[in-house]
């Protein structure tokens, strides 16, 4: 027998809404669009033909919508895999467990999420401009040192060569995106593959007042490869993203408008208009 879960695993506010998200399954679509940063979240909405539900609660904003005919859904997670978490459990919550009994539901849903970021290069033939697919993002942060999960075959290669290339002391975790909705976007992408940092400055190898532990990070990086798995760019979100996806059984795809190359030192003059660029991608071929 399924114990229900207690008031204190599964937060709900007074509506009957997720704790952190504050929504309910109604609010939502099976077909979201992740963001970042809170402030994008209109930034994809205002393409739609109606915005029909709008929740703001810390940097989780929802718009839901429709968009020629389709409805669908954008989020803001705010920035890193702390973040993330909460947004992938909750999510799921909203989908596949009962939130009036608090058991999980026998049938359980997919959901498709596309994430839409920015990221930085770190190969010398990737312009800052371009858009970029991720096939296999690399976590550094320790958030699935909570969750229990074994890689197996090529994720299980990679995760020890690069945990060996770094010298970590502790071992990184490795996912593949959906192949299903890469393909949606591999035409009109650069496909790479992704390391996520926990952090902006030193664990991307920026150096202000504090001393780095790991000077080299960029070059080993750069260099690094298992095979042909090469990486090619490093932001703050899309490992979890995938990870969550395969524990709990949903599609992601990460897509990131390339604004830096880390190697060159070169920072893009117009972000907006590269970031649109993806978003218009994206509402083209959700």
């Amino acid at each position: 027998m399924t114990h229900p879960y207690s008031e204190t695993d599964l937060i709900l506010n007074p509506d009957g809404s997720v704790y952190h998200l504050s929504l309910r399954p109604k609010d939502i679509t099976d077909k979201i669009v992740v963001v970042s940063d809170p402030g994008r979240v209109h930034s994809v909405s205002r393409f739609f033909d109606s915005v029909d539900f709008e929740v703001n609660k810390r940097e989780f904003i929802t718009h839901t919508g429709k968009y020629k005919g389709k409805r669908i859904s954008v989020i803001s997670s705010g920035m890193g895999t702390d973040n993330m978490e909460i947004l992938m459990n909750e999510l799921d919550a909203l989908f596949n467990i009962d939130l009036v009994h608090r058991v999980p539901k026998a049938r359980k849903k997919k959901l498709q999420i596309i994430r839409i970021g920015t990221s930085g290069a770190i190969r010398n033939d990737i312009k800052v401009g371009s858009h970029l697919a991720t096939e296999y993002a690399f976590g550094l942060d320790t958030t699935l040192q909570f969750y229990k999960y074994r890689h197996k075959g090529k994720e299980q290669a990679l995760v020890k060569a690069l945990r060996k290339e770094l010298d970590l002391r502790y071992t990184p975790y490795c996912f593949k995106g959906s192949p299903n909705l890469l393909e949606k976007f591999k035409d009109c992408t650069i496909v790479g593959n992704t390391v996520t940092c926990p952090g902006f400055y030193a664990p991307q190898g920026r150096q202000l007042r504090i001393p780095m532990q790991y000077e080299e990070i960029i070059d080993k990086l750069q260099y690094f490869h298992e095979k042909d798995v090469w990486i090619t760019d490093l932001e703050m979100e899309t490992a979890g993203y995938y990870a969550f996806a395969k524990l709990l059984g949903h599609e992601v795809i990460s897509l990131n408008a390339i604004l830096a190359n880390r190697v060159k030192g070169t920072f893009t003059k117009d972000p907006n208009r590269i970031i649109d660029g993806l978003i218009k991608k994206v509402l083209k071929r959700i």
